[in-house]
């Protein structure tokens, strides 16, 4: 597998569109940070790391009605084109309806918390 964050955001999606109450995903630091922001965004419901030597990470989908929470992911930046910005270039999604999800040296968090804390980095996803 060459990208696992789109394995893993593509895993999401299909899960949330067939209205699955949960998806596991294999593990690793990056998608754990990245699953717990979207726990903090209130995107998902729950978050728990199954497994002691092959650990996989559970993530507890939310939905409204026949709704998913999440409508819409979208990878960013990819392991050919990596897409880096500043403090001042966050981009906003839907209009701040949506969050940005940028890794910075400080660790991935959600891109208006990164505006506060005037850092920039890689953009790695927007979810809506």
């Amino acid at each position: 597998m060459t990208d696992p964050i789109a394995d893993m955001l593509t895993r999401i999606r299909n899960a949330s569109r067939a209205l699955l109450p949960s998806v596991e995903i294999p593990h690793s630091k990056m998608k754990e940070s990245l699953a717990r922001l979207l726990l903090k965004e209130g995107y998902v419901a729950e978050v728990g790391v199954e497994g002691d030597k092959a650990k996989r990470l559970k993530l507890k989908l939310k939905y409204t009605g026949r709704r998913g929470v999440i409508e819409g992911l979208r990878r960013v930046s990819r392991p050919g084109l990596r897409n880096y910005v500043g403090s001042t270039k966050i981009p906003r999604v839907r209009g701040g309806l949506g969050v940005a999800v940028i890794s910075t040296p400080e660790g991935v968090m959600s891109g208006h918390e990164a505006r506060r804390k005037n850092l920039g980095g890689e953009v790695v996803c927007y979810v809506w």
